[in-house]
């Protein structure tokens, strides 16, 4: 896996202040790259314990070295070719499987813990909504509410992570009687409710606010999105027109959602705090303790990784692991955390430092 949504494990995760802010408590809402990471999160929750401080025993054994293992295979040119030549596969299929093999294994919706809830967003393309898939049920507030769905965890991960246009759309095909009785919303009817097209979750809410900014207090954004580069002499021709005008309305959709975001911790309507691959860890002091060494022009750098599913260097995924830790502690014990009498930690890859 190549690309800075490496460094989103989730994005965001959301506390309900009504239990403490736990994180168990609470719910990790997650889209695109942040639904791979989270994934694997939730699939070693029921082994991982917490109660002796930040970091559990197991780990890395249980879900770095599993995130890693999938970064070090090449997902998307591999997909799209076999969904080309197999013709009773999709490249949807061919995704699945890989997250299958590489990831969660055959793990089901049914199986991710009850708390924290875990919720992999995905863009209904039929709808233009949200499709978000948890434990209790999944759902687009259009078409209604469909309890506990037994879908593969690899599949919703597809759907969420399906970049458009290469690795898109994901097909749903549900029974349309297991959807809720009492919660149908107007576009309740096949195909709707029957054949579901899903693309990537950034195409709808490229940070995963919407659902989080509604429900929760305390609000803890981790943004690996990618930048839209500048153009000199941008292609004329319909297609790369097309692309170069769909990139520039991504761009600033992102640009006004994270500026919303940071007004809103601004003028206190919600507690915690936003960090980003692009973000200046300069720009974080933390009351007690200073940041760790990431010399903005190093962190811009690994900021430029280009945005794929495909063989990353150990050297290139502990460089930017370093860095995502990094910005996310100072974010933390500048915003969230003030009280920690704790000094910065040290990277988790010391060696490699941010380059």
């Amino acid at each position: 896996m190549s690309g800075p949504h490496e460094l989103s494990a989730l994005s965001p995760v959301s506390a309900d202040t009504g239990d403490g802010g736990n994180l168990e408590a609470g719910v990790a809402l997650c889209l695109s790259g942040g639904s791979i990471t989270a994934a694997a999160l939730a699939v070693a929750w029921p082994d991982l314990d917490f109660a002796g401080g930040a970091s559990a025993p197991g780990f890395e054994e249980l879900v770095v070295k599993r995130v890693r293992r999938l970064a070090r295979t090449t997902v998307d040119a591999r997909s799209i070719l076999g969904g080309i030549l197999r013709p009773k596969s999709t490249i949807g299929d061919a995704v699945t499987e890989a997250y299958r093999k590489h990831l969660v294994g055959n793990a089901t919706l049914q199986q991710l813990p009850d708390r924290p809830r875990f919720v992999m967003n995905a863009t209904n393309l039929q709808t233009g909504s949200l499709w978000r898939f948890s434990k209790p049920y999944m759902a687009d507030y259009r078409i209604g509410v469909y309890p506990h769905p037994r879908i593969d965890l690899a599949v919703a991960v597809a759907a969420s992570s399906a970049f458009p246009s290469l690795l898109s759309p994901v097909r749903l095909s549900l029974d349309p009687r297991g959807f809720a009785d009492d919660e149908r919303g107007p576009l309740h009817m096949p195909p709707y409710t029957t054949d579901v097209m899903l693309s990537d979750g950034g195409v709808y809410d490229n940070l995963g606010l919407e659902t989080a900014w509604k429900r929760y207090r305390t609000i803890l954004v981790s943004d690996g999105g990618g930048q839209m580069a500048p153009a000199p002499k941008p292609g004329t021709n319909w297609l790369q027109q097309a692309q170069r005008v769909q990139s520039v309305t991504d761009n600033q959709v992102r640009s006004l959602r994270k500026r919303q975001t940071i007004a809103g911790f601004a003028r206190g309507d919600r507690d915690g705090t936003y960090w980003g691959i692009r973000s200046d860890i300069e720009n974080y002091a933390p009351p007690a303790g200073g940041v760790l060494p990431c010399p903005q022009e190093r962190t811009m750098v690994l900021a430029r990784t280009p945005t794929r599913l495909r063989t990353m260097p150990d050297e290139l995924q502990e460089r930017l692991t370093n860095w995502g830790y990094a910005i996310c502690d100072a974010a933390m014990r500048t915003h969230v955390v003030r009280d920690d009498p704790a000094v910065a930690p040290a990277f988790p890859y010391p060696k490699r430092g941010v380059g």
